[in-house]
């Protein structure tokens, strides 16, 4: 008969390997895409920016959400959208608020009526639902409505938080979950829910992208995006670009792989268009999902010459790696410029800076240029690197990915876009001149306040961020 010393042997040796597997194991096929270099059509840089004028007003300026209700609005053939946040509706009621979710459920609902013959593929993520403690009247009504929801299976995904995540494997996955009977505050948004919501989002695990493709006349046309189709954070200030042309079947492909995963079946897909071994002209972009961002953005950051110029606005910057390149970087004479957001509010609550100010703190001792968006109650959610200047052509990456371990590193599901174009270009021009607009706070908008306004030199707080980055105890 097993002793109790021996059983307990058995369970940290089970609990162990389980940790170690999930934070290692392969990638399932079709995740980790690096795409081939493809020629870019019918690009639009889309912006959503909340900003103060001179007399403490505030004002907002949104486009992304618009042109991908305008593509639904024409499609008759395919779509396809992978929304992380879809959430209940938020109660604020001033002119940037917006109830994005009710809007973008219209908008697909209309489009079905009209064309019912209409392939329509929802992809999104359990946080939705609180891991199933609570209900999505919103997500069923689509589903009646002929719709395909596709709410993301992450079983097959590495664990970002391996310690935690390993027990819920071994004991508390198999328990399920239910919308009914409630009786914890919801740690997302308002309503009760089980102490098994609480379990699941202790993995900190997710489908993160937010992408849209749909057929557009006789070709295809895509959004990458950083933006959540959530009421609560419909005034953030996020970024995306559209595009045509193959590119596009690349993302519809990555898309296809997820659903795949999670028990859509079968559908009716365009051939994907050959590869080429000779490089497109310029403009060309790629898609890129999960750690192939990470090695993009890496690379862009150790090959930027001291003629060159990176700039960075991003909402989380704490992956070791990134921050040790752009240091190098900066020592080899690249000029930089990051505009980083405090960190103060993560889900609605307070929260104490981490990483941010943390990183900015160790980033301003190496010299580099630092300031803080100062849009008090919404955060600046774009994620966006541009390298300019010099005489090489420009490149562009932006996306879903945050430039942190759990979103660079294999665990959260991400999708980027990678643009490669001619410094004149009027993507990159645009792009240019927001980043300066935000940084300078020009034509009396107030987007960014120095670094000065949320310095942080504690070590206590360092280290902590440290510790939850390397440990996977972190939401970012």
């Amino acid at each position: 008969m097993m002793t109790l010393g021996a059983l307990l042997v058995l369970l940290l040796v089970a609990w162990l390997a389980m940790a170690w597997w999930h934070a290692h194991k392969p990638l399932p096929a079709g995740l980790g895409v690096t795409a081939p270099w493809r020629e870019a059509h019918a690009l639009r840089l889309l912006a959503d920016e909340t900003f103060y004028d001179a007399q403490q007003r505030r004002h907002c300026r949104q486009a992304i959400f618009d042109e991908m209700f305008r593509l639904i609005g024409q499609a008759r053939r395919l779509v396809v959208i992978d929304i992380f946040q879809f959430n209940d509706p938020n109660d604020t009621d001033d002119d940037c608020h917006r109830r994005l979710a009710q809007e973008l459920c219209t908008v697909l609902l209309n489009r079905k009526a009209a064309v019912p013959e209409l392939e329509m593929i929802l992809i999104t993520d359990s946080i939705n639902s609180v891991y199933g403690g609570r209900p999505t009247p919103h997500l069923d009504a689509l589903q009646k409505a002929g719709i395909r929801v596709v709410v993301t299976n992450l079983a097959p995904s590495r664990d970002p938080n391996p310690s935690w995540s390993a027990l819920w494997r071994l004991f508390f996955r198999w328990l399920g979950n239910t919308p009914r009977g409630g009786w914890l505050s919801n740690p997302l948004g308002p309503g009760k829910v089980t102490l098994r919501s609480y379990l699941a989002v202790l993995n900190f695990n997710a489908n993160h992208r937010k992408t849209l493709v749909v057929d557009h006349g006789n070709d295809w046309m895509a959004v990458v995006s950083s933006s959540n189709a959530d009421d609560g954070s419909s005034a953030y200030l996020d970024t995306a670009l559209r595009f045509a042309g193959p590119a596009a079947l690349d993302l519809l492909a990555a898309e296809s792989a997820i659903a795949g995963l999670s028990g859509l079946g079968h559908t009716e897909l365009p051939a994907m268009p050959a590869v080429t071994t000779a490089l497109p002209s310029l403009p060309r972009l790629r898609v890129l999902t999960e750690g192939a961002i990470r090695e993009a953005l890496l690379a862009i950051i150790d090959d930027a010459r001291d003629d060159e110029r990176l700039d960075l606005a991003v909402l989380y910057l704490s992956h070791r790696g990134v921050i040790q390149a752009l240091k190098n970087a900066h020592r080899r004479g690249v000029s930089i410029r990051i505009l980083l957001d405090p960190n103060r509010a993560h889900f609605g609550r307070p929260s104490p800076g981490i990483p941010n100010c943390q990183v900015a703190w160790e980033l301003h001792r190496a010299g580099l240029s630092i300031r803080w968006y100062d849009t008090p109650g919404d955060l600046a959610h774009s994620k966006v690197l541009l390298r300019s200047g010099g005489e090489r052509p420009a490149e562009l990456l932006l996306g879903s990915a945050n430039f942190t371990r759990r979103s660079l590193d294999d665990f959260n599901l991400e999708a980027d876009i990678l643009l490669c174009a001619d410094q004149q270009h009027p993507v990159i021009r645009e792009r240019l001149a927001t980043f300066e607009r935000h940084w300078h706070n020009r034509a009396g908008e107030r987007f960014s306040a120095p670094f000065d306004t949320h310095v942080d030199p504690s070590r206590w707080r360092y280290w902590r961020y440290r510790w939850m980055e390397a440990s996977g105890w972190s939401t970012f």
